[in-house]
């Protein structure tokens, strides 16, 4: 039992290799495979100080929709086994101990200024950490500045580019203890787990390494863009890629509202097509996109915006696509194509792509991640899967199409009509 914490005066079973949780270090990450109790730990280790000490938990995800996404209910459970609930005040947002201490529950990438408000946090801790961007970690980590403060970080790696990955396993900071716990860590694995540990190590040996042992994927199985990404790394295509004065910047979009908008810009230089930059955002107005651009340094050409781009919103009764050209924007409706063609025509552009490793590392992220659901017997969906990563890879799609040579063009089959004020223009108010 862990000593620092006072754990054992509690007489609370906690696992061994967690015992660092209770001493001091800016950051704590536990990674591996299923059945490790990786999370069941650091939900009892901030109980725990939270029942000995006033402290402010910050627990973050990338994502998070609603608090059933969340680790309130492991909170609350762990609460209740460990036989503490006279000491807490389980609420549907916060938890609160008797010491003065609040567990706060968010979503980092759709609240990055209500983040940026938690200045006074002594522990954050992010659930699901592979699934963080470079960007939210940017957004993140000089928030919890408060002195003595932490970040605890708990993770199944999924691909060596992981963000996470990077930073805290591969080439992790001075001030980091990153250890890697799987189900033989965990002293009380239930047999039920076993049974499914032992099941899928001899059906898929593979997906058994990963899910369970905690090795990296090579690629998300049904991942789309999987060839097309392993080519542009094979050939330098992922770099740094500068951008030239001599060369308009066109942008690519994704419209959403309450969903993510996201942008890629690209340069046609030569025979070269360089993405030099990705942008996305949420639950902001198509002005702040519009000032977001005019903060960039660049000289800009065309906005290639999706068909919905002109819808008219109630509030406004004006469309993005009118916005933009009433800010001076240049502004083209990208033909709408079925996804699949879609796809096709961004897999027909790919070997002319060359990424800004750094300023696109977001936007790669997400398309190593878009992927078609595997049925049975290995059978893939029709269309790729809708989540997280859609916005990214619509944008992208719409890259494909709009930059794709005039012969291709022909072979697509375009839609040419206006918008019909039907759902396929209320993509802007999702």
């Amino acid at each position: 039992m862990p000593d620092a914490g006072g754990a054992s005066a509690l007489d609370i079973k906690f696992p061994e290799k967690l015992q660092f949780l209770f001493s001091p270090m800016r950051y704590k990450v536990a990674y591996g495979g299923r059945g490790s109790a990786k999370s069941w730990g650091f939900a009892r280790a901030l109980i725990i100080k939270a029942a000995q000490e006033k402290i402010q938990v910050l627990c973050a995800r990338e994502l998070q929709a609603s608090m059933e996404e969340s680790v309130h209910r492991l909170l609350e459970q762990q609460i209740v086994l460990m036989g503490l609930g006279h000491l807490f005040k389980v609420e549907k947002m916060h938890v609160y101990s008797n010491t003065g201490s609040v567990f706060s529950f968010e979503g980092i990438s759709r609240n990055v200024n209500k983040i940026k408000s938690y200045e006074g946090v002594d522990i954050c801790w992010i659930e699901e950490a592979a699934k963080v961007s470079r960007n939210s970690w940017n957004v993140l980590i000089p928030t919890i500045r408060k002195p003595g403060s932490e970040i605890w970080a708990t993770l199944n790696p999924e691909l060596e580019t992981d963000e996470a990955v990077a930073r805290f396993i591969k080439n992790p900071p001075k001030d980091c203890i990153s250890v890697k716990m799987n189900w033989q860590d965990n002293p009380w694995f239930p047999e039920v787990l076993r049974s499914e540990m032992d099941n899928m190590k001899e059906r898929d040996f593979d997906e058994y390494l990963h899910v369970w042992e905690g090795h990296c994927r090579a690629n998300l199985q049904g991942a789309v863009y999987a060839k097309e990404l392993r080519n542009a790394l094979a050939d330098g295509r992922i770099t740094r890629v500068p951008y030239s004065r001599e060369a308009p910047v066109d942008t690519f979009w994704d419209l959403g509202r309450r969903d993510m908008t996201s942008i890629w810009f690209a340069q046609r230089v030569g025979l070269e097509y360089r993405v030099i930059d990705f942008f996305e955002d949420s639950m902001e107005h198509i002005e702040y996109y519009i000032r977001a651009l005019q903060g960039k340094p660049y000289m800009y050409g065309i906005d290639h915006l999706p068909h919905d781009a002109r819808a008219k919103t109630i509030g406004t009764k004006r469309s993005v696509e009118e916005v933009m050209k009433a800010a001076g924007r240049k502004v083209k409706i990208v033909p709408k194509l079925s996804i699949a063609d879609g796809i096709n025509a961004a897999r027909g552009i790919f070997p002319s792509l060359y990424f800004d490793e750094k300023k696109c590392e977001d936007g790669l992220q997400h398309l190593r991640r878009y992927r078609y659901n595997v049925e049975q017997e290995g059978a893939l969906s029709v269309n790729p899967v809708h989540d997280e990563h859609s916005h990214c890879a619509d944008a992208f799609r719409y890259l494909g199409v709009a930059l794709r040579p005039p012969k291709e063009k022909k072979k697509l089959n375009l839609w040419s009509g206006e918008h019909d004020g039907s759902s396929a223009g209320l993509g802007w108010m999702r």
